[in-house]
């Protein structure tokens, strides 16, 4: 019996580690000005340079949904989708699975992004392991339970007009010269006190995660990922003082992933931040 694994390119997981482990990723659409554009065809870079042009977004129909399930092999299939509450994903995934030949599960990871990467990696993991759906589901919704994501942005405009933070326009009038901090965690975006500069923001992420650190034993490793629209540098270093922080041990999973296109039309450019998860060692 093999559980195939879906979720949708808001995870921001690159093909060629999707193709690793065995995950298949429907695309959700760009449209910039009248011309529909392939999310894996246009660079955060290029597309920050054409939002004049006026960006939207929409999500995969359950058309696609079907055939990606149908495309992952699986005799039961796990589809595992960015938030339910910033995005429609989970209504087409969940009409998809009522009329697929398999049985098929659907998942709202409660998060995006590099945090939705790390649910999906788990669900993952456990299928490539022999776990059946149930096994698969259950792995995702622990790693749902412990995952964190904390972010910084350049400004708040594009977050704004999206609407996906609702109460933050007020917020964002108060910011002037600060850069703004929020986690996003079951569900939704909360907003952290901002930081006086992008130094002492990434300090404060890192400080965050610090803390995570000191709470956890050395029965625990470390799922972490350094996330960025056209800010990879950040996220690189965002990262090596986490694996400073943790030598001589070395996380279980470390990796740099760019927010894809259809995200970064509603964060803008400049993003950076961690994603992780501490997942305990079971014996045997």
């Amino acid at each position: 019996m093999r559980v195939g694994v879906v979720t949708d390119s808001a995870a921001s997981i690159p093909s060629d580690l999707a193709a690793e482990r065995g995950v298949v990723v429907v695309p959700l659409h760009l449209m910039v000005g009248s011309t529909s554009v392939g999310n894996g065809h246009i660079t955060s870079t290029e597309l920050s340079e054409r939002y004049d042009e006026g960006i939207t977004t929409s999500s995969p129909s359950p058309g696609e949904f079907l055939d990606a399930a149908r495309r992952s092999g699986g005799d039961e299939v796990v589809i595992l989708t960015v938030s339910s509450r910033v995005s429609g994903v989970w209504n087409a995934a969940r009409l998809a699975a009522d009329s697929a030949g398999v049985p098929v599960s659907v998942v709202d990871t409660e998060t995006a992004a590099g945090a939705q990467a790390l649910v999906v990696l788990a669900a993952a993991e456990a299928a490539a392991a022999g776990a059946d759906a149930t096994g698969v589901e259950a792995a995702a919704r622990e790693a749902i339970e412990g995952v964190r994501l904390i972010a910084v942005v350049d400004g708040l405009d594009h977050l704004v007009r999206s609407g996906r933070v609702p109460g933050i326009a007020g917020w964002a009038g108060r910011m002037l010269g600060l850069q703004p901090l929020f986690e996003f965690r079951h569900g939704a975006a909360r907003r952290l006190r901002p930081a006086t500069g992008r130094e002492a923001a990434l300090t404060r992420i890192f400080g965050h995660w610090r803390r995570s650190y000191a709470q956890v034993g050395p029965d625990h490793r470390l799922h972490v990922v350094g996330l960025h629209a056209s800010a990879e540098g950040d996220a690189d270093a965002l990262r090596k003082r986490v694996r400073e922080e943790l030598a001589p041990a070395r996380p279980a999973t470390e990796l740099t992933l760019e927010f894809s296109p259809v995200m970064v039309a509603h964060t803008g450019p400049g993003l950076v931040g961690l994603a992780w998860r501490w997942e305990p060692i079971r014996a045997g």
